[in-house]
Formats: C-alpha cells, structure tokens, sequence
C-alpha cells in the first residue's frame, strides 16, 4: 500500500505589488491571515530600527526631490573596489546613502563598512541570513518611481513612529524638571 504526503509550500509574497502594504489569504483551516511583502517587513523589522534618524531623513528628502545621488544598482559609485576605498562617493544606495547623508561619511570604504554592517545587523534581526535581500532586490529592481513612492511612505511611517516616541517621552521629562 503506497502511502502519499501531503506537501506543504510556504510562498514569499511577490516584491513586484508594490501598491499595497499586505495581503490576505485564506489559510488551509479556513482562517484570514495577513502577509506583509517580504521587503516591507525586512525594511520595517531589519533595517528601520537600526538606522539612524538623521539618515532617515536625509533619505526622506532624496525620496521626496527624486535626488540623482540616490542610485540604484549598486552600492555606490565609484564602485566599492579596494583601489578607490578612499575615494569620495559620488551616488549610493539607499542604505549607503542614509550613511554618507545622515551620517556624514564620505568615501567609498566608509560607506560600503556601514552597508556591510548594515545588512549584517538586519540579518541578525530577522533571524535569516541573507534576509536583508529582499529589500535590497526590491530596491535595485523596481522601477525608480515606483521604488520612490512605496520608500517613502515605510520611511514617513518610520520617522512618525520614532516622533511620537520621543513626544510621549518629553511632556514627562517636563514635568519631572518642572517639580
């Protein structure tokens, strides 16, 4: 008697939707659920909490005015090779770029130890080696504008979410100084 198994596949929500944040499916119990698309929840779970607010920012306004320096494809240019290491870095990805802006980095060896050290940490984060690909494919792929548009709403929401951390703090600071 020939026993068959039943096989289950766990599907990555598709990086080309970029017009809405989730999805929902019906599970095999019948039950809603809720799929964020994988770069969305790298960004949100991987790289926003560790990146600073003022690379944050500088993001936000290179996503607003559509900034030439904000590259995809690579890391940045001049390429992050040993032979140009301390050379000044002209554009960056989105990552880099939140160093070299927000953070006042300048050359290509800077940059690419941040972006390094950037991924690894959101690796970390998500529990995924390699998990910070699927913003990174995400970002490198999607056409500009659209990349533009669905980037800067995850950075508002980012940078809202860190504003209203630091306003329910400070009333209480206030307060304890005021006593």
């Amino acid at each position: 008697m020939a026993t068959t198994k039943s096989k289950t596949t766990t599907k990555k929500p598709s990086r080309t939707n970029t017009q809405s944040t989730t999805r929902s499916v019906t599970s095999q119990t019948g039950a809603k659920e809720t799929i964020m698309e994988s770069w969305r929840l790298v960004w949100r779970e991987g790289f926003a909490p560790i990146l600073p607010t003022s690379g944050l920012e500088a993001l936000r306004t290179a996503l607003l005015g559509n900034d030439g320096r904000l590259m995809q494809g690579s890391t940045t240019t001049p390429p992050p090779l040993m032979c140009v290491q301390d050379w000044p870095v002209e554009t960056a990805c989105a990552l880099g770029y939140c160093g070299w802006q927000g953070e006042g980095l300048e050359t290509v060896g800077e940059v690419e130890e941040y972006f390094a050290r950037c991924c690894f940490e959101a690796d970390q984060r998500l529990g995924e080696p390699a998990g910070c690909r699927w913003f990174l494919n995400w970002f490198d792929d999607t056409p500009r504008e659209q990349m533009r548009q669905a980037l800067l709403a995850e950075v508002e929401i980012s940078l809202s979410q860190r504003f209203q951390i630091e306003e329910v703090r400070t009333p209480s600071i206030q307060k304890v100084t005021a006593a």
